[in-house]
């Protein structure tokens, strides 16, 4: 592949903390090409087809220095992914200020059972329960481009539970099993503690139905756009527990605030939703689709959130409910709170809850054109040094289309090689002698 002076100097500004150790020159060269190397359009990207494209004439070496760089070399994931923000996120910056960090999860099928976190569990690219890896990202996003910043393999029970089967796949040990809303929380604390832009925080309603996590965001001091299930229960506009019983003198004064009647008890985001009148809702468009601007009908209210284990029974403090509700459907189809300015209007509202469709064009782009679901190896530090490398590629190519927005997505950059004729691929049959 013709070396791309931008490329390689993205790729030395990655790999500077590689050189903080023994046999750093190694590690670089094995950096270059690997990322060189996804950025080529193979069907498969894993490790053996990047040797072969790479050094056609020198496979076996090239694939055992890959292989070794990959899975088995102990540098850091995260200090590489901190490197492609600090390099990607200034020019998103430029292009629009409004930034979303974005939670989310994706699916890997994956088959057998002693690749690292693999189990049966609900895989979105299948749209079923299947064989799969889970992985919790944490993305930074805007109006023009979006960039993972954080990665982590959602260990599931089964394996937490086994430490033996744990032992033979690499997980450190001071991995134990955190949920997937424990994740997304950590990678929070940790991109704002490393001072990220700041920006709101978007996630689906698996995350966002999970009232630990909506604390923790804000208890940080970020505001919030989270979907919620129609069962979530908040308590309406003009309503409120009652005070708590009237102290008898003995023992310790009551201070639990109870449930009443209609306008004492929380309702249900759902029955909010019918509740309110036909006017409460408009057509609202958030962005142009491909064949036309994609609008639908949405109502914002101030709620405050009920929690079972809020203290003293009381409300949460006010926030905003966003419904919507498309014409024509006999119930509402989604529902986000929203910690964003009481003075936030409906536009900015529905704008930053359907932001959140950009991480869905990474996984893509990572999975069909960087190869992120091809590792074949079954170890945690492979499986997390594939998916940085991915990431770390995909970077580039972000930066490369906020530089040029007009350009193709991949011109100047990717470019095939041409494999010998004579050459087989690893458990290929071999081929048979020639007869006389």
């Amino acid at each position: 592949m013709p070396k791309q002076p931008d490329f390689d100097a993205y790729l030395s500004f990655l790999c500077e903390p590689l050189g903080r150790g023994r046999g750093h020159t190694r590690r670089d060269a094995a950096f270059h090409d690997y990322c060189r190397g996804l950025m080529l359009p193979l069907e498969r990207k894993s490790v053996e087809p990047l040797a072969a494209s790479l050094a056609p004439f020198e496979v076996s070496a090239r694939h055992q220095a890959l292989h070794h760089f990959v899975s088995q070399s102990d540098w850091d994931d995260q200090t590489i992914l901190d490197r492609v923000a600090e390099w990607v996120i200034p020019a998103m910056v430029k292009a629009d200020p409004e930034l979303f960090w974005i939670i989310d999860d994706t699916g890997i099928p994956k088959k057998g059972r002693h690749s690292v976190g693999v189990a049966r569990q609900y895989c979105g690219i299948l749209g079923k329960q299947d064989n799969c890896q889970i992985t919790v990202s944490l993305s930074v996003a805007n109006a023009t481009a979006s960039l993972p910043v954080q990665w982590r393999l959602y260990l599931p029970t089964a394996w937490a539970e086994d430490p033996e089967r744990c032992r033979k796949a690499g997980v450190p040990e001071d991995v134990d099993f955190a949920t997937k809303t424990e994740i997304a929380l950590s990678q929070i604390q940790r991109a704002y503690a490393s001072e990220l832009p700041r920006g709101t925080v978007v996630a689906d309603a698996g995350y966002g139905n999970d009232a630990a996590l909506r604390a923790g965001v804000t208890a940080l001091g970020l505001t919030y756009m989270m979907a919620v299930k129609s069962h979530t229960n908040v308590w309406a506009p003009g309503t409120a527990p009652l005070p708590p019983e009237p102290y008898s003198g003995h023992g310790r004064p009551p201070v639990r605030h109870l449930p009443g009647g209609d306008s004492h008890r929380p309702v249900s985001v759902e029955a909010l939703a019918k509740s309110l009148p036909a006017k409460a809702y408009r057509t609202q468009t958030w962005r142009d689709g491909t064949n036309t601007p994609l609008s639908s009908r949405y109502a914002a209210v101030r709620v405050r959130a009920a929690h079972r284990k809020a203290k003293h029974g009381l409300p949460g403090p006010e926030e905003w409910l966003l419904i919507e509700w498309p014409k024509g459907e006999s119930k509402p189809r989604h529902y986000w709170l929203s910690t964003l300015d009481a003075k936030a209007n409906r536009d900015q509202l529905v704008r930053t809850a359907q932001c959140r469709w950009r991480i869905e064009r990474d996984y893509q782009e990572l999975k069909q054109e960087f190869g992120l679901g091809h590792y074949e190896g079954r170890n945690w530090r492979g499986f997390h040094h594939h998916a940085t490398l991915c990431i770390a590629t995909y970077g580039y190519l972000v930066q490369q289309r906020l530089r040029h927005p007009r350009s193709k997505k991949n011109a100047g950059i990717r470019q095939d090689f041409a494999l010998p004729e004579d050459y087989t691929p690893r458990g290929a049959p071999a081929s048979t002698a020639p007869r006389g």
